[in-house]
């Protein structure tokens, strides 16, 4: 029992050691752009690292140390759903949208706390979330009323 109990605590202590960098992110996931229409009335383009399938969106930017400014990553889902996140072993501080299909912000939450458990939800059904770095939606003027442009995205059928 006490062999158990050391080898679950020396998973976790690697798993927490654990540093990926956007080069990680570049192998496991798709990337795209995206535009945002701020209603402080400019365009800002995002590149953005495509969250499709589970595994991916089960990883999403745990133990990512550093994401540059413009960068961020869109989770897609096939339905509307009333969706949410957390920041398990995600390691720095986010912005994250919650998207309709027609591009619409339903909701942003701010500054999310690293290494969180708490839930972070839409306020309605969506089937979009994309994630930014904390602070980056208030400097660009970004908030209900901008729209995201998502030409490029679209579920998964």
């Amino acid at each position: 029992m006490l062999l158990r109990i050391l080898s679950i605590v020396l998973v976790s202590a690697l798993l927490s050691a654990q540093n990926y960098s956007t080069s990680d992110l570049d192998e496991a996931f798709e990337r795209t752009t995206l535009v945002i229409s701020s209603s402080a009335h400019a365009c800002y383009v995002f590149d953005i690292y495509v969250a499709a399938n589970q595994t991916q969106q089960r990883r999403g930017l745990m133990f990512v140390r550093n994401l540059p400014e413009f960068t961020g990553m869109l989770f897609i889902y096939e339905r509307p759903a009333r969706l949410s996140m957390w920041m398990k072993n995600t390691y720095i501080p986010l912005d994250i949208l919650f998207i309709s299909t027609t591009g619409e912000i339903a909701n942003i939450v701010r500054d999310t706390v690293p290494l969180s458990l708490d839930s972070i939800a839409a306020v309605e059904p969506v089937n979009y979330v994309l994630e930014l770095n904390a602070g980056l939606t208030e400097k660009l003027g970004i908030d209900n009323s901008s729209h995201v442009i998502l030409t490029a995205v679209a579920p998964e059928a």
